[in-house]
């Protein structure tokens, strides 16, 4: 009988894979308590300072300690707005309730000798920040109101002197505040060009992953009744490197499975040209012929800067009568299990597409109830790089079916850091008539 379990996924990369619903304090929703965290704890050294320091005048507590308190009301103003998102539309009142506190504490420790005054520089930027040119006006009309603070709670006639120093410090705010905004502008900027070719090249890499999965066998069309046929890959990224193959032969069929150096688009489109190539010569030579001619379908010609592109490759031709002529080119993970019980490896010297010129056809057999068996190296990290281990494995999964099944098992839950694939064949002793797929 002939039958096919093909499965082409990608497997989770981490944790992060899964969405778990939890409150994440970070990105734009916590940007409004960070900031106010921080004028919260200017505030508190300024408290701090002003009791400690004999060099800071309290001229009026009453004054600095509501500043301060103001400071800290506002930051548990923030940490409402972010348990209640419905309220974000209300964030700009904490930079302006600010202005007022770090002018109520100007005024409680020496007014215009204060050392705290700097501290407005915090809801300036972070009005700022925000998209809008109307943002550099917010700060400017705040920055004012720090300053007039003092004005209020004395009545006093401030003097021209006083008012070309609130314009002049007006006049630098508004500086800081515009590019403090153009900044924030121009980021913005950047950050929706990387985000559109960011999406560009995730539908590119989905398309690629598409036309990938597409060339993997899908039809048992001309294939002969007498093999059981199994496997399946597991790419680490959406684009992986291995790739296993079969097809009808004049004999018999013909089975690939290859493993391209490195992971990606670029070593997906290096596995599509080899498969296609053995596939379109396999037809009308030996398995050396095919190898051969899929080396020279990915040599570039150039200078060897890519000869570090290589792809391991088992191929083999398999007729009916259970003769398989094989060529090894520098995989080393190709067996036969035995019917009753041993297993035989398949190994050759001939070195990877892209590194060796020549490869030789060797040639084994199957017995009726023999599974022949390719991996890629994905499978052997599954167990440490321990062949022996590995080799158990199969032994005690020996049907193809089973033997699938446990690898996929395996590499999903273990997170390889290689692709993962697996082509099982089983020889039958009598030709039957193929189950519907």
């Amino acid at each position: 009988m002939t039958s096919v379990l093909l499965r082409s996924t990608s497997t989770p990369t981490g944790p992060g894979d899964s969405v778990r619903p939890t409150l994440v304090l970070t990105g734009t929703r916590a940007a409004p308590l960070t900031n106010q965290a921080v004028v919260a704890a200017v505030a508190g050294v300024a408290a701090v300072c002003s009791l400690v320091l004999p060099g800071v005048t309290i001229t009026d507590a009453v004054s600095m300690w509501a500043g301060i308190a103001l400071a800290f009301l506002g930051l548990a103003f923030t940490a409402l707005l972010l348990l209640r998102p419905d309220l974000a539309r209300l964030e700009l009142l904490v930079p302006a309730l600010d202005f007022v506190a770090i002018g109520l504490l100007r005024f409680g420790t020496g007014d215009a000798r204060s050392p705290f005054l700097a501290a407005v520089l915090l809801p300036v930027i972070w009005i700022a920040a925000r998209p809008g040119r109307r943002n550099v006006v917010y700060p400017l009309i705040g920055t004012a109101g720090t300053f007039l603070v003092p004005m209020v709670l004395t009545d006093a006639d401030p003097g021209a002197t006083e008012m070309v120093r609130l314009g002049f410090v007006l006049l630098v705010f508004a500086a800081v505040a515009w590019v403090t905004n153009e900044l924030a502008r121009q980021a913005a900027i950047r950050l929706r060009h990387v985000q559109e070719l960011r999406r560009v090249a995730e539908d590119e890499i989905g398309q690629a992953a598409l036309v990938q999965r597409s060339l993997l066998p899908t039809s048992l069309a001309g294939m002969p009744s007498r093999f059981t046929v199994r496997g399946v890959c597991l790419p680490t990224r959406s684009v992986g490197g291995d790739f296993y193959d079969w097809f009808p032969t004049a004999n018999g069929a013909a089975f690939t499975l290859g493993d391209v150096m490195g992971k990606g688009v670029g070593a997906g489109m290096i596995a599509a040209v080899v498969r296609s190539v053995l596939r379109a010569t396999t037809r009308t030579g030996s398995p050396s012929e095919a190898v051969g001619r899929a080396a020279i379908g990915v040599d570039t010609g150039g200078d060897g800067s890519t000869s570090e592109q290589f792809t391991t490759c088992f191929h083999a031709h398999v007729d009916t009568d259970g003769t398989v002529h094989w060529v090894d080119a520098g995989h080393g993970l190709a067996m036969v299990v035995r019917h009753g019980g041993g297993l035989e490896w398949l190994r050759g010297t001939d070195l990877p597409i892209g590194v060796g010129a020549t490869w030789t056809t060797h040639e084994t057999s199957l017995r009726p109830g023999d599974v022949l068996v390719t991996v890629s190296d994905g499978v052997l990290d599954l167990f440490g790089d321990d062949l022996d281990e590995m080799a158990a494995c199969v032994l005690a999964h020996a049907d193809p079916d089973d033997l699938v099944a446990q690898v996929e098992r395996l590499g999903r839950g273990a997170h390889p850091e290689d692709d993962v694939t697996v082509l099982a064949v089983r020889f039958e002793a009598d030709a039957a008539p193929d189950p519907v797929a």
